[in-house]
């Protein structure tokens, strides 16, 4: 069996329910874009995101993201 983590509040690994998990297909430095993208995949039963970080531009955006959602985030 592998080693439980959590990824916020979402238990992963260790026996832990799978998690559903999608990633954004918006412009992450979009940040309404991204944002109302995120808010549709958790209405739809999205329990972690994740968004591409290909430059500073993306890299900025994530806090302000993430002020606004209420699921785990992770920044690839």
């Amino acid at each position: 069996m592998s080693k439980q983590i959590h990824v916020g509040a979402v238990a992963v690994g260790g026996g832990a329910p799978v998690s559903i998990q999608s990633m954004c297909n918006t412009k992450t430095d979009d940040v309404a874009a991204t944002v109302a993208q995120i808010h549709a995949l958790e209405d739809a039963g999205c329990e972690i995101i994740r968004c591409a970080v290909p430059d500073m531009e993306a890299a900025r955006a994530i806090s302000e993201i993430k002020k606004q959602i209420n699921i785990p985030l992770v920044a690839d």
